[in-house]
């Protein structure tokens, strides 16, 4: 069987695109790409609920424009009003998780 040669790998791409794991573009995406996956998630957990994101906003504290400025372009966010939503807004619980990059010798 034939190898098709113009496959590339999703990894390929990224680095194509916005370099190497490390370089401050890649970095950069995917910080933002983090940001806008915690915007989806939250959006379908309301959703889930049968919930709008003005219910949302009040059960948590915050407003519906904040609340649709997080589910639709990744605002940042800190980290005691994500705690907010999650917890009060959606009644869930908050789970984090850390990755660690060796850091080079200086």
């Amino acid at each position: 069987m034939k190898k098709n040669e113009n496959i590339t790998t999703f990894e390929s791409h990224l680095e194509k695109k916005y370099g190497k794991r490390g370089e401050p573009r890649r970095t950069r995406f995917e910080q933002e790409y983090e940001a806008f996956k915690l915007g989806v998630l939250i959006g379908e957990a309301r959703r889930s609920l049968n919930m709008t994101q003005q219910e949302l906003a009040e059960r948590a504290g915050t407003t519906k424009a904040y609340i649709s400025r997080i589910e639709n372009d990744g605002s940042d966010i800190r980290l005691s009003t994500l705690m907010r939503i999650v917890q009060r807004g959606l009644g869930g619980r908050l789970v984090l998780s850390l990755e660690m990059s060796p850091v080079p010798n200086v």
